[in-house]
């Protein structure tokens, strides 16, 4: 069992990968003065990018959890996920209202995605 772990930090991994499957920790914003359509712009960033560091890409995503602070909060973010998500590859997905360790993020994504 081989298990492949990218950016190593006391804390966490910001990704994991076993058995052709990729595991990405929660994502979220560096610049937390931006509303919820920067932040979740910004995020959705960092997916795009760790997935592709990873072999992959937001095609072949297959669970995405999305934390926001604030239920009043999910008409934006759905506006800016819906332009980025990938036309007949959307993945399944929960989105839930959740105090978030920053009280000044908006959003966290979770991802887990196959290898390319």
């Amino acid at each position: 069992m081989q298990i492949t772990r990218l950016h190593v930090g006391k804390r966490l991994s910001e990704i994991a990968i076993h058995n052709g499957t990729i595991y990405l920790a929660g994502q979220i914003a560096e610049d937390t003065s931006q509303d919820i359509d920067g932040q979740t712009r910004e995020v959705l960033r960092h997916v795009d990018r760790l997935l592709q560091e990873a072999g992959s890409d937001k095609t072949c995503i297959l669970m995405c959890q999305i934390y926001i602070a604030d239920m009043a909060h999910f008409a934006g973010m759905n506006a800016v996920y819906d332009e980025w998500v990938a036309s007949g590859h959307t993945p399944p997905r929960a989105t839930v209202e959740a105090k978030l360790a920053n009280p000044a993020c908006l959003v966290e994504i979770v991802v887990t995605a196959a290898l390319r």
